[in-house]
């Protein structure tokens, strides 16, 4: 269960977002600036990140507030699935990350894959779009859907970046240490189910 101080603000957050996206008068303009305030000053708060920080992380986009949205390469190979190691914490996941803007989904795939596994890929399925704070509990402060696509591999090495350090197919009997904030050992067995499963439909939570 999320706590309810997160889940307080991150309430006030969108809230403050999408009234300030709207609002005209300017008595409403300020009130709406300190609400976002003090969302930001909650998180500061509980999670001891400075406020200048907090704010770039938490209150810096402007607009309506939606989800953010997380893709995730599920490329297969001999029955064994690619993993990278991630040079942030050392740990192993699927290729992947925040969707770039004027690309597709099988588009975002397809450059996320490349760039930090070096491998071109077919993407073939959407395996499943779930909701990433129901699986990791911690206190991240956006609402983010992942979506996990199924890729057959066509060729390609690991070339070194900035974002991974090495890569590499492994068994689902044999994987190696994960990142869980970026997948868990559950969504890997989930990619495992789906893979050639031509009856497969899409997983949302």
């Amino acid at each position: 269960m999320e706590k309810k101080w997160l889940e307080w603000a991150k309430e006030l957050q969108t809230l403050s977002q999408c009234g300030l996206a709207y609002s005209k008068d300017k008595f409403d303009i300020e009130r709406f600036e300190r609400i976002r305030s003090i969302s930001v000053e909650i998180m500061s708060a509980y999670t001891d990140i400075e406020i200048e920080k907090m704010t770039h992380l938490f209150a810096g986009d402007e607009g309506y507030h939606t989800p953010k949205v997380d893709i995730r390469a599920a490329i297969f190979k001999d029955n064994k699935i690619l993993l990278v190691k991630e040079i942030l914490d050392g740990k192993w996941s699927l290729p992947g990350g925040w969707a770039d803007v004027g690309y597709t989904v099988f588009e975002n795939i397809k450059k996320e894959s490349k760039e930090e596994a070096g491998v071109d890929v077919k993407p073939k399925k959407v395996i499943a779009i779930l909701d990433r704070n129901k699986v990791i509990q911690d206190d991240f402060p956006y609402t983010v859907y992942k979506i996990f696509v199924e890729c057959e591999y066509i060729s390609g090495e690991y070339e070194e970046n900035i974002e991974t350090s090495e890569s590499g197919f492994f068994a689902l009997e044999a994987l190696p240490e994960l990142s869980h904030s970026r997948n868990t050992l559950e969504q890997l067995t989930m990619c495992f189910n789906a893979k050639d499963d031509i009856n497969h439909i899409v997983i949302c939570d």
